[in-house]
């Protein structure tokens, strides 16, 4: 159950076909730390909008899926309410029943403000779950979800903060009961969690338009699958970014956007190990470190130590931060044409890949689409495709303006 359980969280990070390093389950990877976490699912790119631009999105003009990327662009959006519908089969040169949902709205109160809705679903697609000697021991479809609602206000002309409180379940095997002593009882895990956003833009002039984001997602209590003792992180993570928009004439633009992404979460340890390879424990059972820090920390440890804690120091904590770039062309704000690219590095997941894809607009009507391209044969995320329909409306009278009340 356990090495399932592993092997799950594996597939969902796309990475299971590159770990070409020795790894042995009793023991530790001895040349790659990957860092793993629960409900990995909240890392995929939900839209195909960002989903083409390599998954950048921190700085990118504002959408419905501003609720995913930085809630802070919401107070951007230019109008009044719509909703977006995401749908993305995952790792379909595997398998064809796991996919991701992602349903999100929004709502202008004013011309400052901006509330928002999201659920994010993840289907895992149908296991037969068996014991170590192989007898069948129950068939379960294996799903997590997410449901946050977000605010997103304006603090000036050109900066906005945003906050977005969230509800995570997980559920991986079902309300599992061991039949025997290898095998753990399990249950559903939940876990809630909060997201802030920062953003700025500002026009340059002759058509030109620089815009700055940063936020941290995901930061909560960690999910458990059997009891307290076995809690697992969830992927808060750092972004920041900045996108660059020049409109080459009246009818074309181009958007070069750039985002970097760290998650915040322990790195694991170099563990000491006996001459067989097996990891060395003390008297109470507990693995003894060799070099990095303990990994079975709090919440806020785990938060601020991620930055210091990877046992080959600063330069294995550059690393761990994962690189996002893409290009967006509009005409006429009817018809887009994107591409991006996404890298991180060799001994962190070697996630490599480019990203291409499309949008068209019209009245209040928009659908976009992303293709994905990995560098590596035969990789679990070739192929991928995303699809995304957007519905967006106006009020038919002019949003009231806070700031120029508290001026006048």
């Amino acid at each position: 159950m356990k090495i399932k359980f592993i092997l799950i969280v594996s597939v969902l990070l796309g990475i299971i076909s590159t770990v070409r390093a020795q790894v042995n389950f009793a023991g530790q990877d001895t040349s790659r730390r990957v860092i793993t976490t629960a409900v990995p699912f909240l890392l995929i790119a939900t839209d195909a909008r960002s989903g083409a631009m390599g998954d950048a999105g921190v700085a990118t003009s504002a959408d419905a899926n501003s609720t995913h990327w930085n809630i802070a662009k919401l107070a951007f959006i230019q109008n009044d309410m719509g909703f977006s519908l995401s749908y993305t089969p995952w790792l379909a040169k595997i398998v064809n029943d796991m996919s991701l949902s992602y349903l999100s709205g929004y709502y202008k109160i004013n011309r400052e403000q901006t509330v928002g809705l999201s659920l994010s679903y993840f289907n895992l697609g149908d296991i037969q779950f068996t014991d170590w000697e192989g007898n069948d021991l129950q068939y379960f479809t294996p799903k997590e979800f997410s449901i946050a609602g977000s605010y997103s206000r304006m603090l000036s002309e050109n900066m906005s903060i945003g906050v977005t409180l969230k509800f995570i379940h997980s559920n991986l095997t079902g309300d599992f009961v061991g039949s025997s002593a290898v095998v753990d009882d399990a249950h559903p895990g939940n876990s809630f969690a909060a997201d802030i956003g920062w953003y700025w833009n500002k026009d340059l002039g002759r058509n030109s338009n620089l815009a700055l984001g940063a936020t941290i997602v995901d930061i909560g209590n960690k999910i458990t699958y059997t009891d307290d003792s076995q809690r697992e992180f969830i992927p808060t993570t750092l972004r920041f970014g900045g996108a660059y928009k020049l409109g080459l004439d009246p009818y074309n633009s181009l958007t070069f956007a750039l985002d970097f992404n760290k998650l915040l979460v322990p790195t694991p340890p170099v563990y000491l190990v006996d001459d067989n390879g097996g990891i060395i424990v003390d008297q109470d059972g507990k693995p003894q470190i060799a070099r990095g820090k303990d990994p079975d920390r709090s919440l806020l440890s785990g938060i601020f130590g991620s930055f210091t804690d990877a046992p080959d120091g600063a330069s294995e904590e550059l690393k761990e931060v994962m690189i996002s770039t893409g290009i967006e062309y509009w005409y006429k704000d009817l018809f887009a044409l994107r591409s991006g690219y996404f890298w991180e590095h060799y001994d962190k997941g070697d996630r490599k890949y480019f990203t291409m894809g499309l949008g068209l607009r019209y009245n209040v009507f928009g659908i976009d689409f992303a293709y994905l391209v990995p560098q590596r044969r035969e990789h679990p995320l070739a192929e991928t495709l995303r699809f995304t329909l957007h519905f967006n409306f106006n009020n038919s009278k002019n949003l009231e303006s806070i700031i120029d009340e508290d001026t006048n």
